[in-house]
């Protein structure tokens, strides 16, 4: 006997779905934008070696999110893990080839000593840093719209849309929305740890990604309150049944993804942190305060994905194709055994991933510098 409610348990590992969301888009949402930023704040190659040392001794450890949040959607919502990755296959082996490329160009571009070898390898890193900011933008967009996915009788999915059918335009904002949330995320990085011209080109990136994301997210904010119809459940929800989408009915209306906020306007937080650490990165790039920059810029990044996850809740996947086929947090969860297990596993094990993290970049403290890099070069990428 499981001693915590089935439906408590789904909604604490909904809730760890998030955070572990959130911590790969600070953690390793530098490390991307620090890749997209490249051509504009380092121009030589002693600049191009500072800024790929600034996230050289943590990016690996920063990508561990992006496993954790992999493997908990495999665990805890096997439904959703099954049908969007099936779905979406394309554009995950487009992220994984991104994020693979990563560590070769890092590894590889100082291996030869010739201006077209390492330009090579710096561009196809820039390449690594855009395309899965861009991916995870547009597969948030696509959420919001549905995916063109139903169950049958023996709640076999059935996936009947294309790769270049993610790319609407609503997707497409949403896509340039995480750049330049993470363009920022990544200046404001820079900015602490790089040194010198790259720290303060950085500075001047970050601030204009800053205010190119509190518009991009005023205009998503709005198309998704007057042009996109969201989805509400409409039957009597029982959190404690067996998981089964089929058992509900689901109505398409116009300003649904906004209801979660009538209900409980305290959850209004969270865009407004998103908006206030986006404006207070801004001001604190500019005045210098770098540290403070990057705080209140990883809680910008926060405040956006908190908000789209509170607007879509409980919806994980909504179906574009039958609607009652959504996939949602009620119903698309393991078995209250399999979820406890996992949440005494994530008890013990995330306080010491965040411990040996935090350990990891007091180590690396200090900033990276030109000096430093060349005066010791077997040490540094």
């Amino acid at each position: 006997m499981v001693p915590i409610d089935y439906g408590l348990l789904r909604f604490i590992w909904w809730a760890l779905l998030g955070l572990l969301l959130i911590a790969f888009a600070v953690m390793d949402g530098f490390d991307l934008g620090a890749a997209m930023l490249q051509p504009f704040v380092a121009r030589t190659d002693s600049e191009r070696r500072v800024l790929v040392n600034s996230i050289g001794p943590v990016w690996e450890g920063n990508q561990v999110w992006f496993i954790l949040g992999g493997g908990a959607t495999f665990a805890a919502w096997p439904a959703l893990y099954a049908t969007s990755f099936s779905g979406f296959y394309i554009a995950m082996i487009l992220v994984l080839g991104a994020l693979i490329l990563r560590p070769v160009a890092i590894a590889f571009r100082s291996k030869l000593d010739a201006r077209a070898w390492r330009r090579t390898w710096d561009w196809l890193f820039f390449i690594a840093g855009v395309v899965p900011s861009l991916v995870f933008g547009v597969a948030f967009g696509n959420l919001f719209l549905g995916a063109p996915f139903k169950f049958d009788d023996a709640l076999r999915p059935d996936y009947t849309g294309g790769f270049f059918e993610l790319l609407g335009p609503f997707p497409v904002l949403c896509g340039l929305t995480s750049i330049a949330m993470l363009a920022m995320q990544g200046g404001a990085w820079l900015a602490v740890k790089a040194d010198g011209i790259v720290a303060e080109r950085a500075r001047g990136a970050a601030i204009s990604a800053a205010g190119a994301l509190v518009a991009l997210f005023t205009f998503g904010g709005l198309w998704i309150a007057f042009g996109i119809d969201g989805y509400v459940i409409q039957s009597p929800i029982d959190p404690s049944l067996p998981s089964n989408p089929l058992v509900k009915t689901v109505a398409r209306e116009t300003g649904a993804w906004l209801r979660n906020y009538g209900i409980h306007p305290w959850l209004a937080a969270a865009p407004a942190v998103g908006y206030a650490g986006a404006i207070l990165a801004a001001i604190f790039l500019r005045v210098g305060r770098d540290v403070l920059a990057f705080v209140a810029s990883s809680l910008g990044v926060a405040g956006v994905i908190a908000t789209a996850g509170f607007s879509l809740f409980p919806f994980l996947l909504p179906s574009s194709t039958d609607p009652r086929s959504s996939l949602t947090v009620w119903d698309s969860s393991s078995s209250p055994t399999t979820l406890f297990i996992m949440l005494i596993g994530a008890a013990v094990f995330l306080p010491a991933i965040v411990a040996y993290t935090g350990w990891v970049f007091h180590i690396m403290r200090g900033k990276v510098t030109a000096k430093e890099i060349e005066g010791d070069v077997h040490e540094h990428y």
